[in-house]
């Protein structure tokens, strides 16, 4: 049987470890609560980080956020940890969902992904490869561009509501 070489976790295990998660959570709020400036500061950082981090650009998500707050007048520090939205663990998923918002709104045409028909790189005429390159570069980026505005300005909103509500303890 697949799989039956796994232990399987007792509700003890289970709530041990949903305690864990739920510290850490915990403490990513109270280090929230630290952090300098207003709420309307902390949260234009890290909205500007979040909308950042929807952006296929490795390496520059961070420096984009950077750039973003300071435009904002946000926190630097929550834009750069705003930008950890993407992860080695929600690249695939965030991108695709980008790629697909992107796709549906620019129509859905032979180019892209769906063009190559999963032929061979030496078969495949170099012409075609370039534009279905673009067609992709351009539903990710619009993708990303729409999935960053409504997740920055939904968590930015979320994270305002909650600061102005919320005191830091000393």
């Amino acid at each position: 049987m697949v799989g039956s070489h796994l232990p399987h976790l007792s509700l003890h295990h289970q709530r041990k470890h949903l305690h864990r998660l739920l510290m850490r959570l915990r403490q990513g709020l109270q280090w929230l609560l630290q952090q300098e400036g207003s709420p309307g500061q902390r949260s234009r950082g890290l909205a500007a980080g979040v909308f950042a981090g929807c952006f296929p650009f490795f390496g520059f998500q961070t420096l984009l956020g950077l750039a973003l707050a300071s435009l904002l007048r946000g926190n630097r520090i929550l834009a750069a940890a705003g930008t950890w939205i993407s992860n080695p663990f929600t690249y695939v998923p965030l991108y695709w969902f980008n790629y697909t918002i992107g796709k549906r709104l620019l129509g859905d045409h032979s180019g892209g992904l769906n063009g190559l028909n999963g032929a061979a790189a030496p078969s495949v005429p170099w012409k075609e490869a370039w534009s279905s390159g673009w067609t992709v570069a351009r539903c990710v980026v619009l993708g990303s561009t729409l999935v960053g505005l409504a997740s920055g300005v939904s968590l930015g909103l979320l994270c305002w509501l909650w600061l102005r509500r919320t005191r830091p303890t000393p």
